[in-house]
């Protein structure tokens, strides 16, 4: 098979492919519908981000929250960013604005871990809501260093 580019970026939605058992080397299925999720690579407008309930999260998260596939991605589509390590953030607020207008994403959920720098990842997000034209209702969620939830609110 012939990729053009990297393969690394190529978009593959997987909610068209059938729903198979976990396979007996997969002790929990996962729950990621999409391909590409690192919010560089993502298309805003892409078919899986259309109307949808997205969660945008700090990388370290999916990490930290032990069951982070069955309790926050299920049914969801999803992008991931680190607010302290990625260059070129402005196109992060531009893509998240997006998903505002354009995709008419339903909610957006943003998972942040406990340290400092993760509040750029929430402040991004409110910034993209401040510059859209439609209003989508943020949730965030802090997540402790051991998974634990320390903080669920919608922000203002």
């Amino acid at each position: 098979m012939a990729f053009e580019g990297c393969p690394g970026s190529r978009m593959v939605d997987f909610r068209t492919q059938e729903s198979a058992e976990a396979s007996p080397a997969v002790k929990v299925q996962s729950q990621l519908r999409q391909w590409p999720i690192q919010l560089h690579l993502v298309s805003p407008v892409a078919p899986y981000y259309q109307g949808a309930d997205v969660v945008l999260t700090a990388d370290c998260v999916a990490y930290a929250v032990g069951n982070f596939h069955q309790d926050y991605l299920k049914d969801k589509a999803i992008a991931i960013a680190c607010p302290k390590l990625d260059e070129g953030q402005e196109v992060y607020e531009e893509k998240i604005r997006a998903w505002f207008d354009e995709a008419k994403i339903n909610t957006l959920t943003v998972m942040i871990m406990q340290v400092p720098c993760c509040m750029g990842l929430l402040s991004l997000a409110r910034q993209a809501a401040g510059k859209a034209s439609r209003k989508v209702p943020i949730k965030y969620m802090v997540v402790g260093l051991q998974g634990e939830i320390l903080e669920e609110a919608w922000a203002d």
